[in-house]
């Protein structure tokens, strides 16, 4: 039987993966002042010993009004950083994998409740809210507290705070950086037509939408090493008439491969309330397959819940790399079942070797001992 092209390695630039499986960033709202906690230590512990190719680390705020929720992860003080250290040296004790992290600003999403507790946003007077920001002073919902819009000033400083968290995942030596430029948060709203109202030099035009978001991948790009792959999660479609579409999804990923991006994740909507999306298994794919034709390595992400339907992604040429998020919540063996089901091979820590089915013999490759 052929080798399934879900367990063949791939690379971006000088950086390898073992396999197509990548695991999507997910928030847990379980930080204590942007710090992580020993739950991130179980979380992603398990997630580090399922035999995915990459696991990313979740959306993580470059500044303290960049949260979307007050237990949000952060990388913009030495304290986030000592926290995100100890945990990434457990992680590392027992675990191969290289590990990504997603940075990002919520804008005018941030401010909220976590979702166990009704996820409304939180008033600046709120103990546990602040003032939030945005391109233009339009609220995500009616009634919500109006954003700031940023000035001159506040593009600044957005703009080097991604450069300083970059620098603080470099120095703890996380393999790649995703930004974070979808699902309605800071650099989507200066993308969209329905967030970002400017008249200056960051509003308007398609050009002038995406010269922010743009700025933010050179400081990036600049702040990160060459070797280490920076990619991008792009929003495909608000799914609203008037708002970013597919085809300016298209030109701005161009634009991000003259920069060097390294890959782009092909994800949608969470802009604006009134979005419409036909929900469904692979959903979302169509529209990594529209970005394809780019020319750089694209990751499909959106109810991808089935290893069949993840190979047969692949083998359509659809997407290079296979997301998945509340799958992996779900079964965090998941890429191990992937693998019996195809006749694969995964790293398994030398504690599991024992669970290995008799009907699946060459299942688990043994992991290297230090």
């Amino acid at each position: 039987m052929a080798r399934a092209k879900l367990f063949t390695p791939y690379s971006i630039g000088t950086f390898e993966l073992a396999n197509r499986i990548v695991i999507a960033p997910m928030c847990q709202y379980s930080a204590e002042n942007g710090c992580m906690t020993d739950w991130h230590i179980i979380h992603l512990g398990q997630l580090a010993l399922s035999g995915a190719g990459l696991l990313t680390i979740e959306a993580t705020a470059v500044l303290p009004e960049g949260r979307i929720t007050y237990a949000d992860v952060g990388l913009y003080s030495d304290e986030c950083e000592a926290a995100m250290r100890s945990v990434l040296n457990s992680l590392r004790r027992w675990s191969e994998m290289p590990i990504a992290i997603q940075l990002g600003h919520a804008g005018r999403k941030a401010s909220t409740e976590v979702p166990w507790r009704g996820g409304k946003q939180l008033a600046p007077d709120n103990v546990n809210g602040w003032q939030t920001e945005a391109p233009s002073a339009v609220p995500f919902n009616i009634g919500d507290n109006p954003p700031t819009a940023l000035d001159r000033n506040g593009l600044a400083r957005v703009r080097n705070a991604f450069a300083d968290a970059t620098r603080r995942a470099a120095r703890l030596g996380l393999d790649a950086v995703q930004i974070h430029a979808a699902h309605g948060y800071l650099l989507h709203q200066f993308l969209s037509p329905l967030s970002n109202q400017r008249d200056d030099d960051y509003g308007g035009s398609l050009e002038n939408r995406m010269r922010f978001p743009l700025e933010v991948f050179d400081s990036v790009r600049e702040a990160f090493p060459a070797e280490r792959p920076v990619t991008v999660r792009v929003s495909g479609t608000d799914w609203v008439d008037g708002g970013w579409t597919i085809e300016e999804t298209r030109v701005f990923a161009e634009a991000l491969k003259t920069r060097g991006c390294g890959a782009i994740h092909v994800s949608s909507g969470g802009l604006s309330s009134g979005q419409r999306i036909p929900v469904g298994p692979s959903y979302q794919v169509p529209l990594a397959r529209a970005i394809k034709s780019v020319g750089m390595p694209i990751v499909a992400v959106g109810l991808i819940t089935d290893y069949v339907q993840a190979e047969a992604i692949l083998n359509t040429g659809d997407a290079d790399l296979i997301a998945i998020a509340r799958a992996i919540l779900y079964d965090p063996h998941w890429p191990w079942h992937a693998a019996a089901h195809f006749g694969a091979a995964v790293k398994a820590p030398n504690q599991y070797l024992r669970s290995q089915p008799g009907q699946f013999p060459s299942l688990f490759e043994v992991r290297a001992d230090d």
